[in-house]
């Protein structure tokens, strides 16, 4: 009896810079609009993700999307003690497989695939529910998902001016003068081609400029970062808190909003903007219901809230798979 071929060995892991140079942010975005349809029919199957705590403060993530032309296995590891250790935040990889025959066709860094989704989640989000190109976007944080969102940013809207808001004036003027160019624009990242903006500048997140139609929170704080009320024609975006004990928008402010989140299922569980304002869950809408329908950011406020999933994930894997 003749003996089957052994499997292929799964793929080498690609580094960050690979990573990132196969998942552009514009072709991301268009793979997210896709994918945040398909999960809502059910195209794409998305079931909770496991949450392990670590024995040094952090987690580890297990999160697992299906559909019919591939699967994603993503297993990261979320240790915010790391930053002031001088390591990453997140690490971990991205396992992209066959959906017939379930081998591995590619494995991308855990880190790159999280930042670059969840930046281009936003991005999306903008164009959906503010509808045109923002004027002046607040970044609250100084951290990994600032700089992907602030490279995002100049890539789709380059004419946009980026404010930072740190924990402090001199940790929101290194970030600038680390990762973004003096017209504003975020030094590119590997593989991003990078348009220029109008400017940056370091934000006062107590006294925010008038002019700001766009927030965009990604902390790890506990507390509420962003205490403003809540005000039509400025579209808050808070991606920073997936826990159930962690909040970064004023529960005033949350309730006060009109509130879209990514994941209807998962932000009901890890969603603790929402949680600790005590959101009518009856009033939440996910982003899917929103695609298609005219924008109302400038008419109403309007909350996006993300804690993110394994489907866009899985977008991102589309887009890989395609460049590669």
């Amino acid at each position: 009896m003749p003996q089957s071929q052994p499997p292929h060995p799964p793929p080498h892991a690609l580094s960050a810079a690979d990573t990132a140079a196969l998942i552009p942010v514009p072709a991301l975005a268009d793979a997210l609009r896709l994918a945040v349809a398909q999960a809502a029919q059910g195209v794409i199957a998305c079931p909770a993700r496991q949450v392990v705590p670590l024995a040094g403060g952090g987690v580890i993530l297990s999160m697992v999307a299906t559909a019919p032309d591939i699967a994603v296995h993503k297993l990261i590891t979320v240790v915010p003690a790391n930053s002031a250790r001088g390591l990453p935040t997140i690490a971990g990889q991205v396992s992209v497989l066959d959906a017939a025959t379930g081998a591995v066709v590619l494995t991308l860094d855990g880190a790159t695939v999280t930042g670059r989704r969840t930046a281009a989640l936003s991005m999306l989000g903008i164009a959906t529910l503010l509808g045109r190109a923002p004027r002046h976007v607040l970044l609250v944080g100084t951290g990994t998902q600032a700089l992907n969102h602030a490279q995002a940013l100049s890539v789709m809207y380059p004419q946009a001016a980026i404010s930072i808001g740190g924990r402090s004036g001199a940790s929101a003027e290194r970030f600038i003068a680390e990762h973004l160019h003096p017209s504003g624009a975020a030094h590119p990242g590997p593989g991003s081609p990078v348009a220029a903006a109008r400017h940056a500048a370091a934000a006062d997140i107590g006294a925010l400029a008038d002019d700001v139609d766009v927030v965009i929170t990604g902390t790890t704080s506990k507390q509420p970062v962003y205490l403003h009320p809540a005000r039509a024609g400025r579209l808050i975006i808070a991606v920073g808190a997936f826990k159930p004990d962690a909040a970064e928008i004023a529960p005033a402010t949350v309730l006060a909003s009109r509130i879209y989140v990514d994941d209807p299922e998962g932000a009901r569980h890890e969603a603790g903007d929402l949680l600790q304002a005590g959101a009518d869950w009856s009033q939440v809408q996910g982003i899917a219901q929103a695609l298609g329908a005219a924008p109302m950011a400038d008419t109403e406020p309007v909350l996006f809230k993300t804690v993110g999933c394994a489907a866009w994930d899985l977008a991102a894997a589309r887009v890989a798979l395609a460049a590669a």
